[in-house]
């Protein structure tokens, strides 16, 4: 009703004001008022019609919406446990969303924008699409996966109907291209190119693909394949700003190092015939120094472990050196790796542990923070990837029970340890190789503590992972996979207190599922009779 007025408002604006006192006066004008409400049964149905047309689309939405829902709601963690799903869900929130509303608010609804903005507030944002889209990358380095791949929902050991559309391939080589990352830029950028000359339709135009990927081959060094994309470019759109000057500066500099190199037949340029994929341009290198080595453990290759050293590592019951609590169910154990010694606990925790830990631990979870070695200060880093939660024994009988159970396992009191963490591995999740300990360089990173150095480690897996979300250990090539209720222990220290730095390790991305652990940080305080010092150093 409010719209009609506004409507007829509008239409007595353009008409000219008219007063009661003089229509019945004259039918002259009374006539003219006949062909006025024509005119404004004409601008309703105009209005109508576009009202139907935009119902229309948001019904579509709607209906697009609903089913997504449905199946997404009856397993949230199984769908999330799609990297494309969890991405997607990012992309959704931050960006098609906001379209919705932007369609909606040409005609104000204030049920729906009141109920937008309460929810707002909860949704991720451009930082978090970003983050998600990274996520999709670190994935298809760390296992070897094609754009094309993921673009169908073709991960290891699965199929998915998860797929990518043009425009999705589009934004993440965009994310990439923004942060200046033109090796994944080129990757993502390609599959959106490679969709839309099959026919796929989409929002993105294909001269702007062609001209986000000309620049990012360009930058990539291959100058035969940016000078096809741009010509490319230019023949569908001969108008573009850049094309034309790009072109000739990419041909300017072509002929240059053609003159140059003239004489070294060794210099080789990818075929430009060829399409773009993984292996056709080396990825940059980064601040990590085994990067290729620990991916390749990610991924199950290169692994250290061989029959001589299989037959050196035994199973056993472990009673705690005969502790009351072990005497009636010792705990089962069962070597890992011999030197440094890695052992797994079976049935470390029950499923209702895991189930309560998780409860009290989800409303709590934030990004998962490290300690600045310098200050001691715990702050975020891109190197390690999940959200953790901290939990003390006074959130409940479940975590004082965990907590005695691992100090009657390991023998060393966790008085001085660290709170319970929890830690949640969602898409591509990871920590890099690191160190649990201090180093000699970094004294002061326990100093707040107060409780000494990190002696050992105790990692409850709470969850099972369909693929990826491995523990390696790059140094020696041990690989530890997750299995949900198992626990894994070693030492981070030498019995002098020395740091064994063999035990530098990582968590691998998530691939496909959601890793659960939580895990005890033991320090050295109070362990002076439980764990003697050796007579070497590295006793």
């Amino acid at each position: 009703m409010r719209l009609c007025l506004c409507l007829v408002s509008w239409v007595l604006l353009c008409c000219g004001s008219i007063t009661q006192a003089e229509i019945f006066t004259s039918i002259g004008q009374m006539t003219d008022l006949l062909y006025t409400e024509k005119e404004l049964v004409h601008s309703l149905r105009e209005y109508i019609k576009a009202e139907e047309s935009k119902l229309s689309e948001i019904k579509s939405w709607a209906r697009r919406l609903d089913d997504l829902t449905r199946v997404s709601t009856s397993d949230p963690e199984g769908y999330l446990a799609h990297p494309v799903n969890a991405y997607k869900l990012m992309k959704r929130l931050n960006t098609e969303w906001s379209h919705l509303e932007s369609l909606v608010l040409h005609n104000p609804s204030d049920g729906f924008i009141s109920n937008m903005t309460m929810h707002r507030q909860y949704f991720p944002d451009e930082e978090d699409e970003k983050g998600a889209a990274k996520a999709l990358m670190r994935l298809q380095d760390t296992y070897h996966l094609d754009s094309e791949d993921f673009s169908k929902g073709r991960l290891p050991g699965m199929h998915s109907s998860a797929m990518l559309t043009v425009d999705d391939c589009f934004d993440m080589g965009k994310t990439a291209y923004n942060e200046a990352d033109y090796y994944h830029a080129v990757l993502w950028v390609q599959q959106a190119l490679k969709q839309l000359d099959a026919g796929e339709e989409a929002v993105v135009s294909k001269a702007a693909v062609l001209d986000y990927l000309s620049y990012s081959v360009y930058q990539m060094g291959d100058l035969p394949r940016a000078i096809e994309l741009t010509r490319r470019l230019v023949a569908i759109e001969p108008s573009h700003q850049r094309a034309g000057g790009n072109l000739r500066y990419f041909e300017k500099l072509l002929l240059k190092a053609q003159y140059e190199q003239q004489e070294d037949e060794r210099t080789e340029h990818p075929d430009s015939e060829e399409p773009i994929q993984l292996g056709t341009y080396v990825r940059p290198k980064d601040h990590l120094p085994e990067r290729d080595v620990y991916e390749a453990l990610c991924r199950g290759e290169g692994g250290g472990m061989t029959e001589k050293r299989r037959s050196r590592l035994f199973c056993r019951y472990q009673d705690g050196s005969r502790n009351p609590r072990l005497l009636l169910k010792p705990m089962k154990e069962e070597d890992e790796w011999d030197s440094p010694r890695i052992v797994r606990y079976l049935e470390a925790l029950s499923d209702y542990e895991i189930e309560k830990i998780k409860e009290m631990a989800k409303p709590r979870l934030a990004r998962a923070t490290v300690r600045d070695p310098k200050t001691g200060v715990l702050t975020t880093a891109n190197y390690r990837v999940s959200k953790s939660a901290w939990l003390e024994e006074e959130d409940g009988p479940v975590v004082a029970r965990v907590n005695q159970r691992i100090q009657d396992i390991t023998g060393l009191t966790v008085d001085t340890a660290e709170l319970l963490q929890v830690a949640n591995y969602g898409v591509g999740g990871q920590y890099e190789p690191h160190f649990d300990f201090s180093r000699k360089d970094e004294p002061d990173a326990f100093k707040r503590l107060g409780t000494g150095n990190r002696v050992a480690t105790f990692l409850n897996y709470m969850s099972d992972v369909e693929a990826g979300g491995a523990t390696v250990f790059p140094d020696f090539g041990a690989v530890i996979q997750p299995k949900k209720g198992t626990a894994v222990f070693w030492y981070n220290l030498f019995k002098s207190g020395e740091g064994d730095y063999r035990t530098r390790h990582a968590a691998c991305p998530v691939l496909v599922g959601s890793k659960w652990v939580s895990n005890k940080w033991i320090h050295e305080r109070g362990q002076e009779f439980l764990r003697p010092c050796g007579l070497t150093e590295v006793d």
